[in-house]
């Protein structure tokens, strides 16, 4: 959501008459000319440019935004002019240089009441290049840290709750991303590398989605590799807190169907997990 609820201005029609040809673009007027919209006031091309936003061409409306801070650098309107160029680069998918402007935003104005707003967008700029799972997951890292500073940095703004929704599908991504390459491994008898997979997820995603099925392929891989402490430790850890998902029914089956049954046995990685989860045993 971009938004902004309690912004001083808005994006939209714009009220009143715009003020001479420049407005009106017509004549064959070419704003980019060097020196063609030095004749203007910032508040005259600060509404050209929410004009152009108006009718959808983001890339023209950022122009117009960045004029008022190259000409007018030290006036109300600049700093108005910077956050609006920022949204309006994010709205064309210039996510770059949407980033860039955001940036320039923060480190102008830290304490002005839109610097929550940048940092968001800031955020979104890698969080909206987020995709499918298989691609490398640089992004998703880059978009949780940014995020993680709206949470902390501005707890009480509008966009804290927003981010906090984001930063928890961004980190499902994360370990969406562990188990694609786990079972990759798996389906290869590569059981050694698909464990160390899955462990990422039990161990750094627990509150994910996906600590269900970690824990399963945990069952799988260890009773492949013989481990059989290990898969009736993770079989235990999976009755205990998704007993009633079809993973641990799955699991279930795997181990009874080989004379075992879920219990934590031995002193591993997942026995100090079960301690930690079920026991509250942190030390």
């Amino acid at each position: 959501m971009l938004g902004r609820s309690s912004t001083s201005y808005r994006i939209g029609l714009i009220a009143g008459t715009f003020a001479l040809g420049l407005l009106a673009g017509c004549g064959g007027f070419d704003s980019r000319a060097e020196g063609a919209l030095e004749a203007y006031t910032a508040q005259e091309i600060f509404e050209r440019g929410e004009f152009e936003l108006a009718r959808g061409d983001a890339d023209d409306a950022a122009f117009y935004f960045g004029e008022i801070e190259r000409l007018y650098p030290y006036s109300e309107w600049a700093k108005r002019a910077l956050i609006m160029q920022a949204f309006a680069y994010h709205r064309d998918q210039d996510y770059p240089n949407s980033r860039a402007s955001a940036q320039r935003y923060i480190d102008f104005y830290p304490v002005d009441d839109d610097a929550a707003y940048a940092q968001y967008l800031l955020a979104l700029s890698y969080y909206d290049q987020i995709d499918e799972v298989g691609r490398d997951q640089g992004l998703t890292f880059q978009a949780l840290q940014a995020l993680r500073v709206v949470i902390e940095r501005y707890p009480d703004s509008e966009y804290a709750q927003s981010s906090v929704l984001k930063f928890d599908l961004a980190f499902d991504h994360l370990a969406a991303k562990e188990m694609e390459v786990g079972r990759f491994y798996l389906k290869r008898d590569h059981f050694a590398a698909s464990v160390n997979r899955f462990r990422v997820v039990v161990e750094d995603f627990q509150t994910t989605s996906h600590t269900p099925e970690a824990l399963h392929r945990l069952v799988e891989a260890y009773l492949s590799l013989g481990l059989v402490n290990e898969a009736q430790t993770a079989g235990a850890i999976l009755g205990y807190n998704y007993q009633s998902t079809e993973w641990y029914e799955d699991s279930f089956a795997l181990l009874t169907g080989q004379g075992l049954e879920p219990q934590v046995l031995g002193d591993n990685w997942l026995a100090a997990i079960y301690r930690q989860m079920v026991r509250g045993e942190w030390l």
